[in-house]
């Protein structure tokens, strides 16, 4: 995919990046990073734009960690599923088996009664 340039304007800085995301996804990533500084400038007269920025990241990291721990856990989980319908489909496979052993045994005995 070719990269695009895109400009961005984020909390008064203009900014030109090359990706190969739409421009349409950057810029919606540069309108959410603007508008969570602006709250955080806003909640304080003293904040500057860098500090805003860095309480931004942490906040940021701080998501992406809870995700990264909740996905993990997630294909633990999955992991278990899919072991324990392993482990299930082979009893199954086995009940089958004995069913149809018992099934010719049962024909066995009726033909020896005759």
């Amino acid at each position: 995919m070719p990269a695009n340039k895109v400009r961005l304007s984020i909390a008064g800085s203009n900014y030109v990046v090359l990706t190969t995301d739409s421009e349409e996804y950057v810029t919606g990533l540069a309108q959410r990073l603007d508008a969570d500084i602006a709250e955080i400038m806003a909640q304080s007269s003293t904040a500057s734009v860098t500090s805003s920025a860095i309480l931004v990241a942490l906040d940021y990291l701080d998501q992406l960690e809870k995700n990264n721990a909740g996905t993990d856990n997630m294909r633990s989980q999955i992991k278990d599923y899919l072991e324990d319908a392993a482990k299930a489909k082979m009893e199954a496979e086995d009940a089958r088996r004995e069913v149809e052993r018992l099934r010719v045994e049962l024909q066995r005995l009726k033909e020896g009664q005759h």
